[in-house]
């Protein structure tokens, strides 16, 4: 499926087929398609780059499309990481799989400041939900480890 060119994102790289890769929904996924392009909020003589996921509900290209400045993108990587690595080295020795009393994970220095991260106490069901998470995230580690070889191997490839 062709992800639409007349819309206000601009779409200039793609990949076409991303239902085909969707993690476990490969294949039977509605997000068709991924793209770097010019961003839906350009103004006149501005331009930024976004990332975009296009979603479609089988009739009609939804609403429900993504679209992300490209540090959003590379931050969501982080936070990911981060919580992977969270749950690899430390999760494990709380018995509620986080400490109460310290609930920040880490701060990330980013552009003069620190991006934290840390469990959310105010989740009234943390800590049920801590333990869904670490599960899901157990049972998708094949699909998340492969893209993050994949990352680490282009990273390398540019010098990082």
């Amino acid at each position: 499926m062709k992800i639409p060119t007349t819309l206000k994102h601009k779409p200039v790289i793609v990949s076409e087929n991303y239902e085909c890769v969707d993690g476990r929904f490969a294949y039977n996924s509605d997000a068709k398609g991924l793209s770097l392009g010019l961003a839906q909020w350009n103004d006149r003589g501005k331009v930024d780059i976004s990332a975009k996921v296009w979603r479609h509900t089988g009739e009609k290209w939804s609403r429900q499309s993504e679209e992300m400045p490209l540090h959003r993108v590379l931050d969501l990587a982080i936070l990911i990481c981060r919580a992977k690595l969270f749950f690899q080295e430390e999760a494990y020795r709380h018995e509620k799989l986080y400490d109460a009393s310290k609930p920040v994970i880490d701060r990330i220095g980013l552009q003069g400041d620190a991006m934290t991260v840390a469990v959310c106490t105010d989740n009234e069901y943390i800590d049920e939900d801590i333990k869904l998470f670490s599960q899901a995230l157990g049972k998708d580690d094949e699909l998340i480890s492969e893209r993050l070889r994949t990352l680490s191997r282009i990273l390398k490839e540019l010098g990082y």
